[in-house]
């Protein structure tokens, strides 16, 4: 059965130093998708982030390219297992040199944190309780 896959191209500043960040928060690089001007960042089976150099990214396009670190033009939310994989997790990303947002959310049912990556992309991390959302 088919599974529809999401890939988020993001522009970057320091691919290295990008590549490392996301593989200090325990995802891995596809070689086979990556050269000097992209990563491929594999989250899950159907998730992938396509971390751009600036120059490489504007070649997919006409429009100015944000500087995420002064404007905010997209919220990448990934779900968590538990609500300590988002501790973790978000633990990570600022041990890696991320920022925490600061910006805590707990509903119970319902808990995330967020962090931006090197470049200001705003990444929150979510678990739900899955009997909140059965019918």
């Amino acid at each position: 059965m088919y599974q529809q896959m999401i890939f988020v191209n993001l522009p970057v500043n320091d691919l290295d130093a990008s590549k490392r960040f996301f593989t200090a928060l325990g995802y891995s690089i596809n070689a086979r998708f990556s050269d000097e001007n992209a990563a491929s960042v594999v989250i899950s089976d159907t998730i992938v982030a396509m971390l751009l150099t600036k120059p490489f990214y504007a070649t997919f396009t006409d429009k100015e390219i944000a500087d995420a670190a002064k404007t905010s033009e997209v919220l990448v939310c990934l779900s968590a297992e538990s609500r300590e994989t988002v501790d973790e997790l978000v633990g990570r990303a600022i041990e890696a040199g991320g920022t925490d947002t600061g910006r805590v959310q707990d509903h119970g049912f319902m808990y995330g944190r967020g962090f931006d990556d090197l470049d200001g992309h705003t990444w929150e991390i979510t678990w739900m309780d899955p009997t909140a959302v059965e019918d």
